[in-house]
């Protein structure tokens, strides 16, 4: 017989933040959000900052999670992230206040896009949008032409790809070369 629930355990530097069964859950990765129901098949998934929700002896629960990362496997789903918080330990006018800092300077920020300093000030209005979400009183839209994992470093994929598959060629072309000479 199937399993019923899901482990579901939010894990933050400071140690572990959640640890339920949940029939189901709902998070947000950087592809769009997915869910996770019992006998899910094995995933790893990079998240956003966001909101999480799951189903819990009939009721709905939501937490908001920083970007991070999941990993799901026998029914159970490991949350790793860098952020976590619940409804009741939002402080909305904090927050809001936070919110208004963090859009005022990315507004007056004349550095360079996808320095650290600009993706710390991303961050930390993403995560003021995302707990006043999780309180029920969610800010306007705000269109930024830089998502997280944008600003994370990282090489190019896209050319590193490009150099493998040239050394795919060249090297298709060797055996080729080999071949005829072999002939």
């Amino acid at each position: 017989m199937a399993a019923q629930s899901i482990h579901l355990e939010i894990v933050t530097p400071e140690g572990v933040a959640l640890s339920e069964e949940v029939h189901d859950l709902t998070a947000p990765s950087v592809e769009g959000e997915f869910g996770v129901l019992p006998a899910h098949r094995p995933l790893l998934a990079a998240l956003k900052t966001g909101i999480v929700s799951y189903h819990r002896e009939g009721a709905e629960h939501h937490v908001a999670v920083g970007s991070g990362f999941i990993d799901v496997a026998d029914d159970r789903a490991v949350l790793l992230t860098d952020r976590f918080i619940q409804k009741s330990d939002v402080d909305p006018v904090r927050v809001r206040l936070e919110l208004k800092e963090a859009d005022e300077a990315l507004d007056q920020y004349t550095g360079e896009p996808g320095t650290p300093e600009h993706a710390a000030l991303i961050a930390k209005e993403l995560w003021a949008a995302a707990q006043l979400e999780l309180y029920g009183d969610p800010p306007p839209p705000t269109i930024r032409t830089f998502q997280e994992f944008q600003l994370a470093p990282h090489t190019s994929f896209v050319e590193e790809g490009m150099h493998l598959a040239e050394a795919v060629v060249d090297e298709e072309a060797e055996v080729d070369d080999r071949k005829s000479r072999e002939s």
